[in-house]
Formats: structure tokens, C-alpha cells, sequence
């Protein structure tokens, strides 16, 4: 069967008219809405004669047998933000459906390649993001505070997972997928602006950035609003704010598109006519070199001192969650950029922001590479989140290569 990119942007469509609404996609994972995209993917691949298997931590997984069973992937995630967009994790496995028809068109592969629909990477219903992947890669470790999850109507994550035949402690089961695995590639909307800046369809990405998350916390005095002159004041607040505008320099000396958000602050007593006693403050950091990362924490840290010692408080800090930056596999690299060339004539090579699947396979030591491909305005997460469909049909046909360049070489002994 030949390759049909028009098809795979059909289906995408089809798949936002089945579970949408008016505000956007609403495959959050472990639901019955995301329940029904995974039987939809069933019937897509039905027809490649690709075997289907559930893992222990809920990973899909289409299986085409080859001349051997060392495996390439092709991954991604059907599951999405509540109201999010039509594209992000879907037209990942949705394209490799379409690679898959067209390698099982031309018989037996030297090699098996495997598409895998990736339970839960958004984390959107208990704030866990990457949950099978990070099961698969041998790097979930936190089942004790995993136990402890639960959604804004009280039903804890091991009660969600139970509904759907997944048993939190036997999740990390899923690492023996990974055995054959000699591969991994995925693709991906870029969720950012750049490609749309440069004016370009497609880029590679050279990794993923680490992440440093912490919890800051600042502990004045509350004051009666009216009564407390501006220079007797010890405001929590004024701590937290010149923090919010001190991080914005540090990524812009940093350079090298790196980022640091303050993504929110907790006041108490949290009344107009009080001084705030105590301010709560989210930072989270991101940067694809774990030096430089290291160093904008340093700063950051550094600064947050100097403040609480100007506006006579104290800080104190605490760290919710972190990830060290991940590089993608050179060769697989090398091939991704050779493929966007020969569909589109021009390739760009850019970080990715935001965290996907594909690290926690490349962490499990699985050479990894992902496409990404040009997002309108830059936007995702969000109903608004688009892509020119001629793009589209471009992605899939680069990931078409990749896939058959990855899958040459791996016959020919490269790979893990």
C-alpha cells in the first residue's frame, strides 16, 4: 500500500469530530473518552495485520513481526489536555498508523517495527506526566507518591488506573518492551514558534530540555495595610515579585532559548488590607545544557537572598521536581535531517521545550530521535492549536523515511 498522507490528516479529523466538543479535544487518559480513541486506533490498524497488546502500565502497543525481533518504534500518545487541540500526541500514532500500512504493504520488514500509543503522557487528570513511558524506560520510582494522587473529585490515580485493568505497582512491568527495542521515533507538533518564525515546515530535534521545578516560599510579617508605613513593612510579596522579574534576565543571559517562569504566587492572608505575610512561588527552569541549567538555578537561588535581605524577610526553598536534559541519538539525528530534506529541501535543528515520551525511551538508553513540525502562532494545549495540512502531509512523509532509513540501519546492525 503506498503512502497517503491526505489520509492520516483525514483521520486526524475524524478523530477530533469523535472526541471533541466546542472547546477542543477531551481524550484526557483514563476515561472513557480516551477509551474510545484507543478502540478508534484499534479499527486504524486493524488492517496492517500488526498484533495489538496492552502492557502493564496501559501502553497500546501494534506489533509488525519482521525477519528479526529487533524492534523499531514508533511511538506517541492519543491521550490530551481537557479542551486541548486536535494535533498534540495524536497525529503522532496516528502518522505512524500510516508508515505502518505502508511498511506491511511491501511484506515482511527485516526488522520489526512496533507503534506504540503511550498511556497518559499529558498527566492532566493527577499532574503525572510521562506515566507509561516513564514505566517502560525503568524510571518510575514514585509509587508511593503516586498512591497518594488523586483528581478534583477525590478518586485517587491507583482507583483510575484499577478501572482500566492497571495495577500501579505492577506498572513498571512495562520495561520488558523495551528489551527488543533497538529504535524510537517519534513525531511531534513543535508547540512553540520557531519553525513558524524561519518560515519552515519541519525541524530535528536535538533534544530535550532538563528541568528544574521548586517551590519557593517567602515568610514576612502581615500589617495592617493602612496603618504600616511603606519602609516598616516586611512584605513576602515584594520578595516574590522582584524574583518573577529577576528570572526573565537569567534566561536572557543564559541565552540559548533558555526559560524560567514564575507560574504562580500564593498569598496569605490574601486581603486587601493586610501586608502579605507569606507568598508561595512556583519556578520552574528549563534549559538543554545541565551546566547551564545548574547555573541559572544558581542565580536564581542567589538572587532570591539578596531580595530577602533587602525587604527584611526570609526564603526558603524546595524542590518538586527535576529531569537532566536529553540528547537525541547523532545518527538517528543525522537521518531525521536527511529525511526533512528530501521532502521539504530545508531542515532546522531546535530544542524542545516541553517534555515528551521520547526522553524518558532515550534515558532507558534507546537511540531517539524526533520530527517535529511547524505549529500555527505557536500555540497548543489550547482549541486554537493548528497546522497547515499541506505540513501535515509533509511530517508524514518525513517520518515515512526516518522510518525506513532507521529501519535499514538497524538491519545492518546499527541501533541498540
Amino acid at each position: 500500500m503506498a503512502l497517503d498522507p491526505k489520509r492520516t490528516v483525514a483521520e486526524l479529523k475524524e478523530l477530533r469530530e469523535l472526541t471533541g466538543d466546542e472547546n477542543g479535544a477531551q481524550r484526557v487518559a483514563w476515561t472513557d473518552t480516551w477509551q474510545q480513541a484507543r478502540e478508534w486506533l484499534r479499527g486504524l490498524v486493524a488492517g496492517t495485520g500488526a498484533g495489538e497488546s496492552v502492557d502493564a502500565a496501559g501502553n497500546q502497543w501494534f506489533t509488525l513481526p519482521g525477519d528479526s525481533d529487533r524492534a523499531v518504534l514508533i511511538g506517541g500518545h492519543i491521550d490530551s489536555v481537557p479542551s486541548g487541540g486536535w494535533l498534540d500526541g495524536c497525529l503522532n500514532v496516528v502518522a505512524g498508523v500510516e508508515v505502518l500500512r505502508r511498511i506491511a504493504g511491501e511484506g515482511a520488514p527485516p526488522v520489526t517495527v512496533r507503534l506504540v500509543n503511550w498511556a497518559d503522557e499529558e498527566g492532566a487528570r493527577f499532574g503525572r506526566s510521562l506515566f507509561g513511558s516513564s514505566a517502560a524506560a525503568g524510571s518510575m520510582s514514585d509509587q508511593d507518591e503516586l498512591r497518594q494522587l488523586a483528581d478534583r473529585d477525590g478518586i485517587s490515580l491507583p482507583a483510575a488506573l484499577s478501572a482500566f485493568g492497571v495495577d500501579l505497582d505492577s506498572a513498571v512491568g512495562a520495561r520488558a518492551e523495551l528489551d527488543t527495542a533497538a529504535a524510537y521515533l517519534e513525531l511531534h507538533i513543535e508547540q512553540g514558534p520557531v519553525l513558524e518564525s524561519l518560515d519552515l515546515p519541519l525541524g530535528v530535534v536535538l533534544g530535550t530540555f532538563g528541568v528544574e521545578r521548586h517551590r519557593i516560599t517567602w515568610r514576612g510579617q502581615a500589617a495592617h495595610a493602612g496603618s504600616t508605613p511603606m519602609d516598616r513593612r516586611r512584605d513576602a510579596l515584594a520578595g516574590a515579585a522582584k524574583l518573577a522579574l529577576e528570572i526573565r534576565e537569567i534566561a536572557k543571559r543564559t541565552g540559548g532559548g533558555a526559560v524560567c517562569t514564575s507560574g504562580g504566587v500564593v498569598c496569605k492572608p490574601g486581603i486587601v488590607t493586610s501586608v502579605v505575610e507569606t507568598a508561595e512561588q512556583l519556578l520552574d527552569q528549563r534549559e538543554l545544557s545541565a551546566q547551564r541549567l545548574a547555573a541559572m538555578l544558581g542565580e536564581a537561588r542567589t538572587a532570591s537572598e539578596r531580595f530577602a535581605t533587602e525587604e527584611d524577610i526570609e526564603v526558603e526553598w524546595e524542590r518538586i521536581w527535576s529531569i537532566e536534559p536529553i540528547l537525541f541519538d547523532e545518527t538517528l539525528v543525522g537521518f531525521a535531517e536527511d529525511a526533512i530534506q528530501e521532502v521539504a529541501g530545508t531542515s532546522h535543528r531546535l530544542p524542545s521545550g516541553p517534555l515528551h515520551d521520547a526522553a524518558e525511551v532515550s534515558r532507558s538508553g534507546v537511540p531517539t530521535v524526533m520530527l517535529f513540525v511547524q505549529s500555527l502562532r505557536g500555540l497548543s494545549h489550547t482549541k486554537l492549536e493548528d497546522t497547515r495540512e499541506e505540513h501535515l502531509e509533509l511530517a508524514v512523509a518525513a517520518l515515512d523515511r526516518l522510518a525506513s532509513k532507521t529501519i535499514a540501519w538497524v538491519a545492518d546492525g546499527g541501533g541498540r
